[in-house]
């Protein structure tokens, strides 16, 4: 199924990242785009613009933040947004997301991604702050499905509700993250079936799998190593529904290049069952 949006399935595609910089200049691999961190391009010069100018130029590129907090109660940044759309024009990115989830309050960022609490109250919340950012980047802002190990007490759905309702009312994209499904699946004990059954697959632009860490009693979404069996076959489940780009994240203890685009290039078969 093809998305509403109208935004193209780029293929398998890879993270940016600094160690794998002067490979990529140096040889220019066969990769069909690449995502980068929103984060690390902003408020900075020098050495990584230039980088990410020349990577740019030859390669699609997606953006993906982690400091938007889409879920706080604190005013949506104006500084941040604006900036977020100059890199966006800077290097066409085809697409910009973030989390569902909320990084702070008070001007304090934590650095990590907080769960939402599922109510009706933080939906209209977040539906309203989803909606204007959309308005300033004049475009759909794919939010991800966040990994999670705590849950509000007193929710009114779950997560995958919430997520549908909030595509639903804002018009806004998915970034389905089929590791954080499986996380979660584990850390909350339900199914992952049941959460992809729920999905608005047409509103899936983009798709994430990613390694993680299992110690025993519960998952760390860590982006540490290679991805396993269920995940890929998670992905398998959304490709059949979804004409969406994949990506592969490895975030820490990352190998050569040639091993990482190994690993992502596994997704094509999954993709292709």
């Amino acid at each position: 199924m093809s998305n509403r949006f109208g935004l193209p399935d780029l293929g398998v595609g890879l993270g940016l990242r600094t160690v794998h910089y002067g490979r990529i200049v140096e040889t220019w691999p066969e990769v069909d785009w690449f995502e980068i961190l929103s984060d690390n391009y902003m408020r900075t010069e020098g050495r990584p613009l230039d980088f990410l100018d020349r990577i740019a130029a030859r390669y699609p590129i997606a953006m993906h933040g982690v400091s938007l907090s889409i879920g706080s109660t604190d005013p949506l940044d104006r500084a941040y947004l604006a900036e977020l759309r100059a890199l966006r024009d800077r290097v066409h990115a085809r697409w910009v997301s973030d989390h569902l989830c909320w990084t702070g309050v008070g001007g304090r960022n934590t650095h990590d991604l907080l769960p939402m609490p599922y109510t009706e109250e933080a939906l209209k919340h977040v539906v309203d702050r989803v909606r204007y950012v959309q308005d300033l980047l004049g475009a759909p802002l794919a939010l991800e499905n966040p990994s999670t190990y705590v849950e509000h007490a007193g929710a009114a759905m779950r997560e995958w509700e919430f997520l549908a309702r909030l595509a639903e009312e804002a018009d806004c994209a998915l970034l389905l993250d089929v590791n954080n499904v499986y996380v979660s699946a584990f850390n909350h004990g339900f199914e992952p079936s049941e959460y992809l059954a729920a999905v608005p697959w047409d509103r899936v632009v983009q798709i994430h799998v990613a390694g993680h860490t299992n110690h025993g009693t519960h998952i760390v979404d860590t982006h540490i190593g290679p991805v396993i069996d269920p995940v890929w076959e998670l992905l398998g489940v959304a490709a059949k529904n979804a004409d969406a780009s994949v990506l592969l994240e490895w975030d820490a203890e990352i190998p050569s290049f040639e091993e990482t685009h190994a690993e992502a290039l596994r997704a094509e078969k999954w993709v292709r069952r």
